[in-house]
């Protein structure tokens, strides 16, 4: 399937979609939403087992530390010096050293390979209850399940390197770098191109992937006296973004169509707080894939709207 087609078949279920949301009330459209748009319920038993345990070793915690003041118990205490400013609240502190450092050991595992889908990990133990570790210097085949490296761009070799490389070779390196130092690229360009033609829009910017992207680029074109409608499910770097950028900041429920709507036409229509003069701008923040819930958007009903 070429991208063209692809749009194509994205741009016809997005309508299909959008018009279905808005023919049905609110509580229709909650009782016939789409099965890949929900989360099972936790069963009442399994959650009150949870916040047990953890009133457990809460409670466990402060007896732990009970005993430290009292010299009975010497592992978990870490000097701090008094003119040394904590960069820990109170409670962070308390539950990184009773309960975190309970189970450290399974996190934070130390690499000694590329992150691909089997990579070596360096061996440790601890003789202070996983307050420190020791590395005897050797190394654990493992199942990476857990990484960053979603289309294989890290490995040491296949075709993913292969490709990156020969590209390099034919176009240089200005799409791993900003505009303004290396330059653009013939590809960038099309890929712009090519999306404008999908949304229906004049033109279209594409930035690399990036916390800072959003969080440094949202405050450049927003500003007081702008309103920045926000999915509700948006990444932590467009929430920042959209809070340094000074503008009016409103959520709305993720993918809603009704609700986005509202928030437009009283936007619009009532303009800013007090004055009531138009807003300068009314920017619309939302993600293309949302991946903490695993949900597109339906972007081509935000831009009809």
């Amino acid at each position: 399937m070429t991208v063209a087609e692809y749009a194509a078949l994205c741009s016809k279920e997005n309508s299909m979609f959008y018009h279905s949301s808005v023919k049905n009330s609110e509580e229709a459209r909650k009782n016939r939403r789409s099965k890949n748009e929900e989360f099972p319920e936790t069963h009442t038993a399994i959650a009150v087992s949870t916040y047990l345990s953890y009133c457990i070793l809460i409670l466990y915690g402060h007896v732990r530390d009970f005993l430290r003041r009292l010299g009975l118990m010497r592992h978990g205490k870490r000097a701090i010096k008094d003119d040394v400013f904590k960069l820990e609240l109170d409670f962070s502190h308390f539950y990184t050293r009773n309960l975190y450092t309970r189970v450290r050991d399974s996190w934070d595992r130390p690499i000694a390979s590329a992150p691909g889908p089997i990579m070596d990990i360096m061996d440790r133990y601890s003789d202070d209850y996983n307050i420190t570790f020791k590395y005897p210097g050797t190394v654990s085949k493992v199942l990476n399940l857990g990484s960053y490296n979603y289309l294989g761009f890290a490995e040491t070799s296949g075709p993913c390197i292969e490709a990156v490389i020969q590209r390099i070779s034919d176009d240089g390196v200005c799409s791993c770098s900003y505009r303004r130092d290396l330059g653009t690229s013939r590809q960038l360009k099309e890929l712009e191109a090519l999306t404008a033609r999908f949304v229906g829009k004049e033109d279209a910017m594409v930035f690399g992937m990036g916390f800072a992207t959003n969080s440094a680029n949202i405050p450049s074109l927003m500003g007081k006296g702008c309103l920045i409608l926000s999915d509700s499910c948006n990444h932590t770097s467009v929430v920042l973004g959209a809070r340094l950028s000074g503008a009016v900041v409103r959520k709305f429920k993720h993918n809603d169509m009704v609700v986005l709507e509202k928030e437009l036409r009283k936007a619009i229509t009532d303009g800013q707080p007090k004055t009531h003069k138009p807003w300068k701008k009314i920017f619309l923040l939302v993600e293309g894939i949302y991946r903490f819930c695993n949900f597109c958007c339906v972007c081509m009903h935000r831009l009809t709207l």
